[in-house]
């Protein structure tokens, strides 16, 4: 009986204390968790989102050339509608990428797994996106 009190202890603990689970929108196509304490948005891929501190009109995004290279935007597929926090910016070749609270969301290229988030801080301009 013991035994069985502990048990339930522990996996009462680790509801607690865990990871949150992951919450999604759009369909899947992005996801907040909780990582190192902080619930950020991450893309169907589990990999981190950013923000730029240099997209200063809501809605609008600075980041072409290298610069997506480097920060590949977040693509809406043809047709995508806006919904709750999240809205659509035009970009100069005719597509369209997703932005959380008017913010445009990017990835950063050297991210390769999920919850790293080695762009954070990058430049004092780029930073996670938080939820």
């Amino acid at each position: 009986m013991k035994i069985r009190t502990a048990l339930f202890g522990i996996a009462a603990l680790a509801l607690v204390t865990g990871p949150a689970l992951a919450e999604d929108f759009l369909g899947g196509l992005v996801k907040s968790t909780v990582v190192d304490g902080r619930e950020i948005l991450t893309g169907a891929n589990d990999l981190t989102l950013y923000i730029f501190d240099r997209d200063v009109n809501p809605n609008e995004t600075t980041c072409y050339e290298q610069c997506a290279v480097n920060w590949p935007p977040l693509l809406a597929e043809a047709g995508a509608m806006a919904e709750g926090d999240f809205t659509l910016v035009a970009r100069t070749d005719g597509t369209q990428m997703w932005a959380y609270k008017t913010k445009p969301l990017y990835y950063y290229i050297m991210d390769t797994a999920a919850g790293q988030q080695t762009g954070d801080g990058r430049g004092d301009v780029w930073h996670t996106a938080l939820r």
